[in-house]
């Protein structure tokens, strides 16, 4: 992709992130720097959480945007829907090992969603899209649920797992749609967006 002399900037800790743009894109720079507290409603529907998360990380950067600057932000959330009793929720990052298993124990044999919601932001405009993944593991047993936790510690992920880790290659059946959204970037996407701002 030619980038036009435009200069991408990622506001993204994410290893994932910077991997699968690195993967589209010859060049960018990498700033986490900003001012965004993460807090939404609880009223608010979950599919639009992330557009929230990810449209309040790019208003949040913290500097104005030059010229030829273009922000990409973007937000990942794995999404419970309600089973039986079970209300539907949204799964983030675990803060602990009991939490981890609890996440993994709750997707095990049954589909959830992944939504990620981008937003790419110039001085002049701003484009919000979102891609949705349909993710569904077998009964995972819990040798096989403390096994991954305690070996790759995903407590930075949310839904404590990694598609692109052990617990993706040995539990999960079937995704539909993307991939790449599952790993936190839907790809295609951004790339097909990414060549309007070009």
């Amino acid at each position: 992709m030619e980038l036009n002399g435009r200069h991408i900037i990622l506001a993204s800790g994410s290893p994932r992130r910077h991997e699968l743009l690195g993967g589209i894109l010859p060049e960018f720079e990498i700033d986490t720097e900003n001012n965004f507290r993460e807090s939404v409603s609880p009223d608010v529907p979950f599919e639009k959480v992330p557009v929230l998360m990810s449209e309040g990380k790019s208003d949040g950067f913290h500097r104005p945007l030059g010229e030829n600057d273009i922000l990409i932000t973007a937000d990942t959330m794995v999404i419970l829907p309600p089973c039986g009793d079970a209300p539907g929720r949204i799964l983030g990052k675990p803060s602990s090992r009991a939490e981890a298993i609890g996440m993994l124990r709750s997707l095990s044999g049954r589909p959830h969603k992944v939504v990620t919601a981008v937003t790419i932001r110039s001085k002049e405009r701003r484009d919000t899209f979102t891609d949705t993944s349909i993710v569904t593991f077998k009964s995972l047993s819990d040798k096989e649920i403390e096994y991954y936790i305690d070996k790759y510690s995903p407590f930075d992920k949310a839904g404590a797992y990694g598609v692109q880790e052990w617990i993706g290659y040995i539990g999960i059946e079937h995704i539909d749609g993307s991939f790449y959204n599952v790993m936190g970037l839907p790809t295609a996407k951004v790339y097909e967006h990414l060549k309007e701002f070009l």
